[in-house]
């Protein structure tokens, strides 16, 4: 997945999926990101599009930081590899 600011100052990051709900997802990156950043969403699988919130950023013991998002204005669909695509809220499935 890809992780960029609303505001363009942070040049879009790669993150991968550790989970995903209707409201929003958890990511592992590779530096912290603060409390309220308002970011964009792309899956880098499927077609899911979205606006989201930091909720959470806690450092790892392996050094990447697990970033909790919370998720608003979603379409599309998200895909983990192994499992079925998540369809957005709203959308039935």
């Amino acid at each position: 997945m890809d992780l960029s600011s609303l505001d363009g100052r942070m040049p879009a990051r790669g993150g991968i999926t550790e989970n995903v709900s209707a409201h929003g997802a958890r990511v592992m990156v590779g530096m912290p990101l603060p409390m309220d950043l308002r970011v964009t969403v792309r899956s880098m699988l499927g077609s899911l599009r979205s606006r989201a919130r930091v909720v959470y950023c806690e450092r790892m013991t392996n050094g990447l930081f697990a970033v909790g998002l919370e998720l608003f204005a979603t379409v599309g669909e998200w895909i983990i590899p192994g499992t079925m695509p998540a369809t957005a809220p709203g959308k039935p499935a």
